[in-house]
This record gives C-alpha cells, structure tokens and sequence, in this order.
C-alpha cells in the first residue's frame, strides 16, 4: 500500500533546518489534542477499576458503555437507539480507517467519497480499500458546505462527511443533512458523518445536530444507509481513553461487529469502565466549552477573526501558507499546520489550521504573538 505521508510528517519536513526565535517558549498549535487535564472523577473510576485487568475485554464492549453511549445521544440528540444499532470502538480512528474497508470488500470497483481538506484517515481507508476517490472540495465559495452532483453520488459506495469539519470549523444544519439522508436512499450508497467534534460548541442554540436526527427527519427511523461515529476524546479531553461509537444501520452494525471480533481492537476494561462514566456526565464538558469559547473570544479580539460555531479550530486565509508557516515559527516559535497538508488538488491552498487547545492564559499570549507577526507582514 502506498500511504500519503501524515500531515505532521510534512511539518517536520517543512521545519527541519529553521531555527526558531529562542526568546519564545514552543507553542505547537498543530495538532487536535485538548491540553487540559482529564477530569478527576475520571481518573479516578480508571484507578479503582485496574483489577479488571485480568479480564479479556469484549469485542461488543460492555453493556454499560453502551448504554451510557445510547443515554448520551438520548439527552444530546433526542434520539432513541437499541443495542444492536451502536457499537463502542477503539477510539474512532480505528473504525474510520477499518469500516470503510467492510463495506467495500465486496464491490468490484468500490468507489468513496469524503469532504476535502480531510482527516487522513479517510484516505488511508480508501487506499486501503482499493477505492476510487471523489473528492467533495469544501471551498470559501460554497462556504465549506459539502455538495455533489448525482452524476457522481450514482458512482458512490460510500460518502463520508465531516461536520463540525475538521479543519475549516464549518456546520452543516440539519435540513442540509436531510438532504443527504434521501440522497443516500435514493442512490443506495452508505452515508457516514464524523461528529467528533460535535460538543465543542459555544452556545445552547448553535448546538450542532447529528446525522441520526437528520435521518429521522427524513423518515428514516431505521437508519437505513446511515451511520455516525463520535468520540470521548475531544468531548472530555479523554483521547487516551480510546472510546468512541459507530451507530445507526442495525443490518449494517450486524456484519460489521463480525467483522471487529476478528480486528480484535476491543478497549481494556478498565479505560471502558472510565468512559462509561464520562459518556453519562454533562457537567464536565461545559467546563470545556467555556474555556474554548474564551478562546475564540480572545481571537476575535486580538486577530478579528469570527468565531466558529463548533470545533477548536481557526482555519485562518493567508497568502502563503508555507512560508506563513515557516516564518512564523522562526521568529514567533509558533507551529501550525499549512492547509494544503490536509487536501488534494489545491484544496487548503492559502490556510493554515491554528489549534486553540490551551487554556486562556496561554492561548492569549501566543495569540499577541501570531497577531505581532500577521501585523509585521502586512
């Protein structure tokens, strides 16, 4: 298999040479990863729960994880799911990189299509696959909305999407995904959205929805076609827990979890035990919305940028994305991640994503920097 190398990979590439400006202390804002400490009572239910350790954990994870999983999309989406229509996974990388490989296994020339700039996993998955690529290039002009022709939805096997998207921070509201929902039933092709960014929102009424409202909205309550994945990681700055879920299609989440008895990705019992306590609890995830929503409030003041609605990232325009990223890491000891690291074809030309993980105090001060250097350039 020939794998594209990762984005980070690139970065070093990028970097290696550039000496940066020591009077500054390294402030990476490249990569997804929340900064703040996992949540005590978290922590803690791992603790207590090691002697589990001595159990093989099960590939169709505990009942209670999966409960606390069906109760939290109970309380956030007002969706109601059976046993059989949710599965916890390794995180959601694994089932990102492992579903689409299922689902295509028996197509002759298996085609996919995901949103572009995108989470390189899709691609891996694809290679892996032996799939055609359509990309869906999510542009200023269409205002990073995902959209094809039916011309090219009649060829696809597969679509996935990515909204809150990782890394332009755009939504998509339910009516638009209504309209992907009958599109998939109407060509017959599987439509998966990645909602891992789907808690990080800022305020009650720009919550983002899922896809499984959406696929009831449409009249499809069995979630035929459909499936969502979403993870504890971001949510409550967990991603070493590795707990995520794949949910929707029953039929499809039948074969699939055959599938995974032999992958042999189950998470230990004790990381289950913690999520099963993290997936049941509010509380602590306002916690982490308030300190991003300051963070894209100091933004706002400081770079003039808008916040997002969703997610943690500034997708920021720039003339040249490299040599943007090359010198503001030589004079400000600042990394972020060029956009065109992160698509094909031109897309992400011009952008680099800025991860605003950090608390305040510290997102503050590397915000004065990056806005000293964007003010030098112009």
């Amino acid at each position: 298999m020939n794998f594209e190398k990762y984005p980070f990979e690139k970065l070093n590439e990028l970097l290696d040479g550039i000496e940066p400006n020591d009077k500054y202390e390294l402030s990476a804002l490249t990569i997804g990863e929340p900064k703040f400490e996992t949540p005590q009572f978290i922590q803690d239910s791992l603790k207590k729960s090691t002697n589990l350790l001595q159990k093989y954990p099960a590939s169709a994870g505990m009942p209670e994880l999966k409960q606390s999983m069906i109760n939290f999309v109970q309380k956030r989406f007002n969706v109601t799911l059976q046993m059989n229509e949710i599965i916890p996974t390794f995180g959601t990388r694994e089932a990102l990189f492992n579903f689409p490989q299922y689902v295509l296994f028996d197509k002759k020339e298996p085609t996919i299509a995901f949103t572009n700039p995108f989470y390189q996993i899709y691609e891996g998955a694809a290679i892996a696959s032996r799939a055609k690529i359509i990309h869906i290039d999510l542009t200023k002009e269409n205002n990073f909305k995902a959209d094809l022709s039916d011309e090219e939805l009649k060829q696809c096997d597969l679509v996935i999407l990515n909204y809150p998207n990782n890394p332009t921070s755009a939504e998509m509201t339910k009516e638009e995904m209504v309209v992907w929902v009958k599109k998939a039933l109407e060509f017959d092709f599987i439509l998966v959205n990645d909602e891992c960014y789907s808690e990080i929102f800022f305020n009650e009424e720009d919550k983002p929805c899922s896809l499984l409202e959406a696929s009831i909205e449409a009249g499809n309550s069995e979630f035929k076609n459909i499936i969502v994945m979403n993870s504890i990681s971001k949510r409550s700055s967990a991603p070493g827990l590795r707990c995520g879920f794949v949910a929707g299609d029953a039929k499809i989440l039948d074969g699939y979890m055959q599938y995974r008895t032999y992958v042999g990705c189950a998470s230990p019992v004790p990381l289950q035990v913690a999520a099963t306590e993290a997936w049941n609890d509010e509380e602590h995830v306002k916690g982490f919305r308030k300190i991003y929503k300051k963070n894209f409030e100091l933004a706002q003041e400081l770079l003039g940028i808008e916040p997002p609605k969703a997610s943690f990232y500034i997708w920021l325009e720039v003339k040249d994305e490299l040599e943007f990223t090359k010198e503001l890491f030589k004079q400000k000891n600042i990394k972020v991640l060029p956009g065109s690291f992160l698509g094909r074809n031109g897309i992400g030309k011009g952008y680099v994503r800025i991860a605003l993980v950090e608390n305040p105090t510290k997102t503050k001060e590397v915000l004065i920097r990056l806005k000293e250097f964007i003010d030098g350039q112009n």
